[in-house]
């Protein structure tokens, strides 16, 4: 923070973060380099007015824990929270999202710091769902996996800031990742509610009730882009889909857990000309994502194949609820993107309603 001594009030409220006096915005810069708070890009000073505006709009005190991270046994308090926040550029309509992505992520079966630590290299990937979405300017729709819009390239950065800036998720320190992918530095998508229509959003899919807004976060590998636009037959374009799936199984990881996958309009005409909901697209995909153990043979992994094992069946999906379907991106193009988990079922999706208690 800036401008203040801890435990200084301003306008009436305590913070307790330790406060560094700066001459100009270089300066500023200059430290949050050298001492590692940031994550190359340049940041927003966390004057005390600023942090101070992040909790008054989300109605948070400072000292409330929005997050608790088992394994360091560390509470992630709001005003540390907002501190990143106002870093990462977000504007104070922003840190309600901000804060339930923290509280989806320090979900038991989430397994933060795990899905963080692993040398697996996978990214937090933040699904919004809800009015906030509108509130924000959040777009659904062109090139929506690679920071699409303001709210949700900061809103994305935040969390990765209080990745590591609060549990020390820095690249050689906590954060082990042989290669990570793009995603560490933000990832934070809207999903298409309207244009998805009749399709049923995410949330509601997860339990969240219509007109709450929410966000699920789902440990990511990168995204693997697919093409079908020869087709109207949800059966062949599935079968693409499945195709990308059982790669990733021979490929990467055999084992179960969420997959996502994101289909924009062109693709989803297929499907909704044809009567299908997002249900009928997962249990396509539960059903015919399978490999056996002897199909590693023919991809340089026969040293883990022997008659014991060999004819052993895997599917990529658990249950066919494991598999996130995603409404968006950009109106042209036969285009999707399957999205594998970090490591099978180590790591489970989450979803926090934002702003509102569900479960009370």
């Amino acid at each position: 923070m800036d401008g203040r001594r801890r435990g200084e009030y301003n306008h009436g409220v305590r913070f307790q973060a330790r406060t560094l006096d700066m001459d100009d915005d270089d300066a500023v810069q200059q430290v949050y380099r050298e001492r590692g708070w940031t994550d190359g890009l340049p940041v927003v000073a966390p004057t005390p007015a600023k942090v101070e505006a992040m909790l008054a709009y989300g109605g948070f005190t400072p000292e409330q824990v929005i997050g608790f991270e088992v394994v360091k046994q560390r509470a992630l308090t709001a005003e540390k929270v907002a501190i990143n926040a106002v870093l990462a550029g977000c504007l104070p309509p922003d840190f309600p999202v901000v804060a339930a992505a923290i509280e989806a992520m320090c979900k038991e079966e989430f397994l933060v710091h795990g899905a963080t630590a692993s040398t697996g290299g996978c990214a937090v990937l933040l699904v919004v769902n809800g009015p906030i979405r509108r509130q924000l300017a959040m777009s659904s729709t062109f090139s929506v996996l690679a920071g699409a819009d303001r709210a949700s390239v900061c809103i994305g950065r935040a969390v990765r800031l209080v990745l590591r800036n609060l549990l020390e998720v820095r690249p050689g320190e906590l954060d082990r990742s042989t290669l990570g992918h793009p995603g560490k530095l933000s990832w934070c998508i809207a999903e298409d509610e309207e244009g998805g229509a009749p399709w049923l959003p995410l949330s509601a899919e997860r339990g969240i009730p219509d007109e709450v807004s929410s966000v699920t976060a789902f440990a990511a590998s990168a995204p693997r882009q697919i093409m079908n636009e020869w087709t109207t037959d949800p059966v062949d374009v599935l079968t693409t889909v499945v195709a990308e799936i059982k790669s990733t199984m021979l490929h990467y990881s055999i084992w179960a857990g969420n997959y996502a996958v994101v289909f924009p309009p062109q693709i989803r005409a297929v499907f909704h000309q044809a009567g299908w909901s997002k249900a009928d697209v997962r249990q396509f995909v539960y059903d015919n994502a399978v490999v056996h153990r002897y199909d590693w043979e023919r991809v340089g992994k026969a040293a883990v194949v022997n008659e014991r094992n060999r004819d052993f069946r895997y599917r990529a999906l658990p249950s066919p609820d494991h598999l996130l379907v995603i409404a968006a991106g950009g109106e042209a193009g036969g285009f999707a993107a399957v999205i594998p988990p970090w490591l099978g079922p180590k790591s489970a999706a989450t979803t926090a309603a934002i702003g509102v208690c569900v479960d009370c």
